[in-house]
């Protein structure tokens, strides 16, 4: 079995946008006429840039090599041009082009990728959702806590018994900074707010994007631990585990974190100074489904936990379930609401979603196809990235 050819696409998810501006997907096929999927995430590059790293990478690194042999072609690409140290981007591409082998690998076999990795520990797997402003809001979600409240309200109804929201304000290209008494005090009234609208029937999870330091995410914390949040995500920026671990040592809530380090030894590093309880691998940016597993199997040593991120398409949904089934530390998987709208669309069949649970599939493979026709009706034709930061300090 040999990979012959690879196909790239780049999605424009339609407003509101929910897991981002765009998707960016690859098609590898082998000469025997198997092909499987991928998905890269969020690159500091134009997508069509992206579909470009793809296709060069592919044809140095994996064009005629052997599916199967996924070591060595991960080696191969991460040591490119003399590097053989964690990269973001090459990562990403990294992450869709192996997992685009795992669903090629899986499809051979007969199997779900899960059953190639030790085989299934959970039959379905808990999920939550972020509170998501909706088209025709009066006011901001993200800063009106009566209107989060009652939306969380509406979540839980639905079945997931894990909320997320993010009140902190803009993360900035700056960060981290201190927060203002009057953004504390925000915090906290959304954390008593939603507590009162669910109860015990939901985890509040409590989201930032490294907006703080290490001494003011202490503060805020202070604040937030009687209404017993599941987590406190990425306080301070990523680039400083050390500083993490501070905020760790000081809380009582856990620290989630993750979704923008790569490969095992950046999360070495983050387990090492014991700076999360939680970690947040995005399957798409942290080098693949194998390296996920990697950083799953070191976490199990220290007894923390694996909630895989997801900000993006149902491609690295759908691995991230993978990977979820044969994990036995796994706790929570993050989905975009229910995973129907056009995360559905783009898909011959959605992922299997159920009173707050993912099911996941027995298909072999990730489980899942794309639907090229409704893709190709969906062009990205904008500038901007897929996320971006405030691009100047955020003046209090």
């Amino acid at each position: 079995m040999k990979l012959q050819t690879i196909q790239t696409f780049v999605v424009g998810n339609p407003p509101p946008h929910y897991g981002g501006r765009y998707f960016v997907f690859c098609k590898l096929t082998t000469a025997c006429g198997i092909s499987g999927i991928g998905e890269a995430y969020c690159l500091p590059f134009h997508p069509d840039i992206v579909a470009q790293m793809l296709q060069d990478t592919f044809g140095r690194y994996m064009e005629g090599q052997n599916p199967h042999h996924i070591e060595k072609m991960w080696r191969r690409m991460y040591s490119a041009a003399f590097t053989q140290r964690p990269d973001l981007s090459m990562s990403g591409v990294i992450s869709a082009l192996e997992m685009a082998c795992w669903d090629i690998v899986g499809k051979a076999a007969g199997q779900p990728i899960y059953n190639l990795l030790g085989g299934q520990v959970h039959e379905k797997l808990r999920s939550y959702t972020y509170i998501y402003a909706r088209p025709g809001d009066k006011v901001d979600v993200y800063q009106d806590p009566d209107l989060s409240a009652e939306r969380a309200a509406e979540i839980v109804k639905q079945g997931f018994t894990a909320v997320k929201f993010d009140p902190a304000g803009p993360y900035t290209a700056f960060d981290g900074r201190h927060l203002s008494i009057e953004a504390m005090d925000l915090c906290e009234r959304f954390c008593k707010q939603l507590r009162e609208a669910v109860g015990g029937k939901a985890d509040l999870l409590f989201g930032t994007h490294g907006q703080m330091t290490a001494s003011g995410a202490i503060r805020l914390a202070k604040r937030l631990e009687k209404y017993e949040p599941l987590w406190f995500e990425e306080p301070v920026p990523p680039d400083a585990p050390e500083e993490m671990a501070k905020v760790a040592r000081a809380t009582c809530i856990p620290i989630a974190a993750g979704e923008r380090l790569v490969t095992k030894y950046e999360f070495g590093r983050l387990l090492k100074c014991g700076g999360a309880a939680i970690l947040q691998m995005n399957l798409s940016r942290v080098g693949g489904i194998l390296e996920a597993k990697k950083i799953a199997s070191m976490a199990e040593v220290d007894h923390v936990q694996i909630a895989p991120h997801l900000y993006n398409g149902p491609v690295a949904g759908a691995a991230n379930v993978q990977l979820g089934a044969c994990s036995p530390n796994f706790l929570i998987q993050e989905s975009i609401e229910r995973w129907d709208g056009f995360h559905a669309a783009i898909l011959k069949k959605p992922l299997q979603w159920e009173d707050g649970y993912i099911i996941p599939p027995t298909e072999p493979g990730l489980g899942i196809e794309l639907n090229e026709e409704v893709i190709a009706q969906h062009p990205y034709k904008g500038n901007a990235l897929h996320l971006e930061m405030t691009q100047d300090p955020f003046v209090v």
